[in-house]
């Protein structure tokens, strides 16, 4: 991953590939951001003018080059807008420096190294600017042809100098290297930032690589690495355990299911969180066959399952004092001679019946079983984060995840957390007429209700199997989870690692108390 160093170094004196600066929509042009002092000076005062003259406006996200004047040691200044000029008195918002951070950083591909001179007055800002800077530099090259002729593989890596390598590190002007706030902010976002990271590179390998065992053998390594508790449960052993739902989607491959359970736990801690992901490595829609123009990018279905990953390897990283427990529901959905057929019924783990009226609803049957398995250890709270349907992106567009709960205030809560760490998210309601549409002549349920409101009706469906008593919540991310179009801010093109930051938060704010 890209390397982050903390400077008080001054940004005409500090030798660089390029030195990114800041610019604001002023009433009369653009106007230079605190932080670029040093590089305005160098051209006598006037850089405003020059980046006006190039047609910069100071819009968020927008980057021009310039070539740096003889009183730098760079050879390039990047300018990045960063928008509107906040009130006096106000600093930048967080998120507008992630995204500033990130622009730059992906304009920077290919380069050794970059001095970020943004606007930074404390800690808060440092860790914005770094997280953005080291989300921007992703890049996914596993795959891709080195010019040698062979693949990453087979040839050598992609290095500095590479167009399509990641900026190799970021040095972050005006952080504190000795000061012990700045250097947390810094260490935690880069834990962070290589957990979404790890999140984006699961959901950006293809299918034939990425398998439910080789899902799960990732999960065994990550956890060897970092000290974690890990339990895999192949076919047999979920067969024993009447795992019905995740055995019914599964059947129709020759990749046979998994369900993972990843724990990270603390001496000190006092609240235990349950993180549950859908985990379909390839979504074919089974006998219920999407069709062609729906099926392209189904590798991404295992996203959720992707982002509890993550995060409980970054609650690890961060020495978090909250049990966090990862439950991963692994599966491949095909249609073959042994897939579930539409009319077939299958037994839960929970012992209820499902009449599969749909194979292409095959999300919330692994995550009912999963759910189930969850609330038997009791934890405080349960959120389940999966790629689950189309109508949420139809109601909420592809940059927004949808929150449902059971408790009204778990789910403002998340909402706020979301918001706080940078992902755009909305509530939404479960209203309980619609339960009746699932109602099945021959089963306890059926995994279809009404079209209208397809993204409450798989919610309610999911709150069938989290246990009594349990506060619970559903992040349905089918929007933000695969980003087909151009990159924007920190946001890449392909897996974007949705979910991840908001329940890291999530783990910090329970473990700090802050959720009762």
């Amino acid at each position: 991953m890209t390397a982050l160093t903390l400077s008080t170094s001054s940004a005409a004196t500090l030798r660089a590939d390029a030195v990114v600066i800041g610019v604001v929509k002023g009433d009369k042009g653009p106007v230079v951001a605190p932080g670029a002092e040093a590089v305005n000076k160098a051209f006598d005062g006037k850089l405003a003018v020059v980046l006006e003259t190039l047609g910069a406006s100071g819009g968020e996200g927008e980057v021009t080059k310039l070539p740096a004047p003889s009183g730098l040691k760079v050879p390039v200044v990047l300018a990045v807008g960063l928008g509107d000029n906040p009130a006096k008195g106000d600093g930048f918002g967080a998120e507008t420096l992630r995204r500033a951070a990130g622009a730059a950083a992906r304009a920077l591909s290919g380069s050794k190294k970059g001095a970020f001179a943004l606007p930074v007055e404390g800690p808060d800002d440092v860790a914005a600017v770094a997280e953005g800077a080291l989300l921007g530099a992703y890049a996914f090259n596993t795959y891709r042809n080195n010019g040698s002729g062979k693949g990453e593989g087979n040839g050598k890596k992609k290095g500095a100098g590479d167009k399509g390598a990641p900026l190799a590190e970021v040095t972050l002007l005006g952080g504190k290297p000795r000061d012990k706030a700045f250097k947390a902010a810094a260490e935690r976002a880069e834990a962070l930032a290589a957990e979404v990271n790890r999140a984006r590179d699961l959901v950006n390998t293809p299918s034939n690589d990425l398998t439910p065992k080789s899902f799960a053998a990732a999960a065994q390594a990550a956890a060897k690495e970092h000290g974690l508790k890990v339990e895999v449960l192949d076919e047999k052993a979920l067969a024993k355990g009447g795992y019905g739902g995740l055995l019914g989607v599964g059947q129709g491959s020759d990749n046979p299911p998994r369900l993972v359970r990843i724990v990270h736990t603390h001496p000190k801690a006092e609240k235990t969180l349950a993180l549950v992901g859908k985990g379909i490595t390839y979504d074919s829609g089974g006998i219920s066959l999407k069709p062609a123009g729906h099926n392209e990018t189904m590798k991404c279905d295992m996203s959720g399952a992707a982002a509890v990953f993550a995060a409980v390897v970054a609650a690890s990283k961060l020495g978090l004092e909250v049990n966090v427990t990862g439950w991963l529901a692994l599966a491949e959905n095909m249609p073959s001679g042994t897939a579930t057929r539409p009319g077939d019924i299958l037994r839960m783990y929970s012992g209820k019946t499902v009449e599969v009226l749909n194979t292409d609803a095959e999300g919330r049957l692994v995550l009912g079983d999963a759910l189930t398995r969850a609330s038997e250890d009791k934890p405080d709270a349960i959120v389940d984060v999966a790629t689950l349907t189309g109508a949420m992106v139809l109601a909420l567009g592809s940059r927004t995840f949808g929150i449902m709960s059971n408790d009204d205030a778990f789910r403002t809560s998340i909402h706020e957390i979301a918001e706080e760490a940078g992902e755009q998210s909305w509530p939404m309601p479960m209203p309980t007429e619609l339960r009746k549409g699932m109602d099945s002549p021959v089963a306890d349920i059926a995994n279809m209700g009404e079209r209208a409101g397809g993204g409450l009706v798989a919610g309610l469906f999911l709150k069938e199997f989290v246990g009594e008593g349990i506060t619970w919540a559903h992040l349905d991310i089918a929007g933000p989870a695969f980003h087909e179009g151009s990159p924007f801010g920190y946001t890449p093109k392909g897996g974007t690692g949705s979910a991840v930051r908001t329940l890291v938060r999530l783990a910090e704010r329970t473990a700090a108390g802050d959720l009762g």
